[in-house]
């Protein structure tokens, strides 16, 4: 019998119509086998970090997967293909972005994948969508929950999409 796994991702998206992306990226995840989208943040619409660049779209949701943590990266990089994701500079634009933030109290580092995402305790756009849907998750590394993680960075580039 497969194990479920509790994992939450990134969303992001600043090329193309982003909202319309963001969605139907949550649909392609719910339809994929050992893949179950249990909830989604609201979007969000935040400051680009890196070059000069059209605003985000980000948000978070929370899956329950039946994958490994490798398993789960190498779909969410087909889905981000799919979506014609060309990785060409750092942190430049991008029509889909998709991370693995957490997966379950899982700390790992492979030379593809780090599990907590090394910077999501930085990032507003990160941590503002998942407090409102994994407020007492906690991060493994700090040993703190999302609700104080948030409060301790600068949300000001981060507002509610109405």
């Amino acid at each position: 019998m497969t194990q479920h796994s509790v994992s939450a991702i990134a969303l992001g998206s600043n090329l193309g119509n982003s909202q319309a992306i963001l969605e139907a990226a949550l649909e392609e995840l719910e339809h994929t086998p050992d893949i179950t989208v249990k909830s989604h943040s609201s979007w969000y619409r935040t400051k680009p970090i890196g070059p000069s660049q059209p605003d985000y779209l980000n948000g978070c949701a929370l899956l329950e997967v039946q994958l490994s943590p490798q398993k789960l990266l190498e779909t969410m990089l087909g889905i981000e293909q799919e979506f014609g994701r060309v990785r060409q500079e750092r942190w430049g634009p991008r029509t889909l972005d998709l991370d693995v933030l957490l997966f379950d109290e899982l700390i790992l580092e492979t030379p593809d994948l780090q599990i907590p995402h090394p910077r999501m305790t930085e990032r507003a756009f990160v941590l503002v969508p998942l407090a409102e849907i994994a407020p007492d998750w906690i991060e493994p590394v700090s040993g703190m929950p999302i609700s104080q993680l948030v409060q301790k960075v600068d949300c000001s580039g981060v507002s509610l999409v109405s």
